[in-house]
């Protein structure tokens, strides 16, 4: 396992539709035994507003928008993001280098820049959704393909399944962060996900965080399910 930074090894996903459900959901919750991440729906309704109120209650926040456009949009971007005081912005790693590069300089110059890192393949996708939409390739090597760019490229990591994390670990060094989504407890539904493991899989198998969304926010008890995971993955 990667020790790229100190704090909370898993990051809750904050997937609601209402700004006012995600911060009565997050008043449920620890900022000292997890982080936040923000996502497209919820930035989308409630702003940045909302990205502000969470970093104001202490909390380390993911700002998960995944970036994909031209450099010079996607570097305003990233700019402006940091400028919330958030802990982690994301970029599409298939936006090539010339706009992940873009970005790490458009954070050049921010005192506390957030990490920076890049999506390799979502992991709603499995080889054939990948063939589909033209990739010969299987997804592990495609991942490797666009995390080596992502890493060439002065991304801090990039976002894969844990399934990857042992490869990309080997092919990206042991300062290269790896954020895997897909985390779902022993015997707990798979929902969208097709590429999933457990956390103290996921940890095993090199990832730095874990990002951790429905078995959280849809259990009955929140910080318990929390903390047991904690427990699993050595952090509680």
């Amino acid at each position: 396992m990667s020790t790229d930074g100190k704090g909370p090894r898993v990051i809750v996903a904050l997937d609601y539709a209402h700004g006012a459900e995600a911060l009565a959901f997050a008043g449920r919750l620890d900022p000292v035994r997890c982080r936040v991440k923000v996502g497209k729906e919820l930035f989308t309704v409630s702003g940045p507003a909302l990205v502000e109120r969470l970093v104001s209650r202490g909390f380390d926040v993911f700002l998960d928008l995944k970036y994909h456009d031209i450099p010079h949009t996607v570097a305003a971007a990233c700019r402006s993001a940091a400028a919330l005081g958030v802990w982690m912005i994301n970029v599409h790693a298939s936006g090539g280098r010339v706009m992940m590069q873009a970005a790490r300089e458009a954070l050049a110059g921010v005192q506390r820049p957030p990490k920076l890192i890049a999506v390799t393949v979502l992991t709603s996708l499995g080889a054939e959704d990948l063939r589909e939409i033209g990739h010969s390739e299987e997804p592990p090597a495609l991942v490797e393909r666009l995390a080596r760019l992502a890493a060439a490229s002065g991304m801090d990591g990039v976002v894969c399944s844990a399934q990857e994390a042992p490869r990309l670990r080997q092919a990206c060094g042991p300062a290269f962060c790896l954020v895997t989504p897909g985390i779902r407890l022993a015997g707990a539904a798979h929902d969208d996900q097709k590429r999933i493991v457990t956390p103290q899989a996921a940890m095993a198998n090199g990832a730095d965080y874990l990002v951790v969304g429905r078995p959280i926010t849809r259990a009955a008890d929140p910080l318990a399910v929390l903390d047991r995971i904690n427990a699993e993955i050595g952090c509680g």
